[in-house]
């Protein structure tokens, strides 16, 4: 499966800068230049109370897209799961291998080791956007979860559904590459996940951050197990 994407945006600076030093600020830049702020101190600490949330319902061999510096990835493993990131950006899954996790340079959209056969997958950190559909890539999440596997998405607090071309951006006149983008909030994740072979099965808020557990709506009689 293909979609649009822009792997160079995440590879170059300001965001590899930004995860280098683990501070930002770093936003998403939209067309019309309103600024997305991005949490890179979070993204690079120890998981919070809302992650512990996300942790707490991982079963199996778990797979992070857009893994970031690894938090998440690092922290299941050190659980006792079966745990890979994957992320378009070097410095992000050399990150992830410094925490103790492990991380493949790899688009969600390219070959992935075990697909099918994932229990659950996380797309954290508003990653629902990745590639500007969302539709779509929970399409092909359901190629790469085994048929009985979990998918926990983190989408807005404030209930948007939007598609749009953003840059990575300091601030201070650093930007990347443009990419396509979406945001979601939890009607438009529930009506696209409907529409895309998925139902809401839990649904939790921690410190103003949204999350939802997705099942699929019609799984195989007879699901392959990793």
């Amino acid at each position: 499966m293909s979609a649009p994407r822009a792997v160079a945006a995440w590879s170059a600076d300001p965001y590899t800068v930004a995860l280098r030093s683990g501070r930002g600020p770093l936003y998403l830049r939209r067309g019309d230049g309103r600024l997305l702020p991005l949490d890179v101190e979070r993204w690079c600490e120890e998981p919070d109370g809302a992650d512990r949330t996300v942790l707490d319902r991982c079963l199996g061999a778990v797979l992070d897209i857009g893994c970031g510096p690894g938090r998440l990835v690092s922290a299941l493993a050190a659980r006792g799961h079966r745990s890979l990131g994957i992320d378009v950006s070097p410095e992000a899954v050399a990150r992830t291998a410094r925490s103790g996790g492990t991380a493949l340079h790899r688009s969600v959209f390219d070959p992935l080791p075990g697909e099918g056969r994932w229990d659950t997958a996380l797309l954290i950190d508003g990653n629902i956007g990745i590639g500007g559909d969302p539709a779509t890539l929970l399409r092909r999440m359901a190629e790469v979860l085994a048929g009985t596997g979990a998918l926990i998405v983190e989408c807005t607090e404030v209930e948007v559904d939007e598609r749009c071309v953003v840059r990575v951006a300091d601030g201070r006149g650093g930007v990347g590459a443009p990419f396509p983008w979406a945001r979601v909030g939890p009607a438009a994740l529930s009506a696209c996940a409907s529409s895309s072979g998925w139902t809401p099965t839990h649904r939790w808020s921690v410190r103003g951050r949204v999350f939802v557990e997705l099942a699929r709506a019609h799984p195989p009689r007879h699901p392959v197990h990793p």
